[in-house]
């Protein structure tokens, strides 16, 4: 079975940056695979698709809706289009704190809508609570 990994696209490399961090500061050792914008996630996807799966499906992915070239809208609306990606939990991650965005994205298919934090602190909990949460109901081979 390939190694399970988590699957972010985050346009912003400070935020990239303080991510990857709190996963380490709360000690988690999982393997985290990063893209800029939904281009590269969706080409990403289609490689691991057409490499046999070697490396697998994400467990589950962290996605920012503002991102250039494709904003996370259009990452969401496609991968939720696609016969196996669909399969992938989406946890859209985002400053946007909109409730009309919020339905937009659930109507578009995903599975959960977080508001970015403003501390370190608070994102190293919620990264925890997200993490734990998605590792362990995502576990079955998708």
């Amino acid at each position: 079975m390939a190694d399970s990994y988590i699957l972010i696209a985050e346009d912003d490399s400070d935020d990239r940056f303080l991510l990857q961090a709190a996963f380490e500061e709360n000690g988690f050792q999982d393997k985290l695979h990063f893209t800029e914008n939904g281009i590269e996630l969706m080409s990403f996807l289609q490689s691991v698709q057409t490499s046999g799966g070697a490396q697998g499906l994400p467990r589950f992915i962290l996605l920012d809706l503002n991102m250039p070239k494709k904003d996370g809208r259009e990452v969401l609306k496609e991968l939720k289009e696609d016969i196996v990606l669909k399969k992938i939990p989406i946890v859209v991650f985002s400053t946007t704190n909109s409730e009309h965005e919020m339905n937009h994205c659930y109507e578009l298919g995903a599975n959960s809508y977080i508001t970015k934090p403003n501390s370190f602190e608070a994102l190293m909990q919620t990264i925890a609570n997200l993490r734990n949460y998605w590792m362990q109901t995502s576990n079955t081979p998708l």
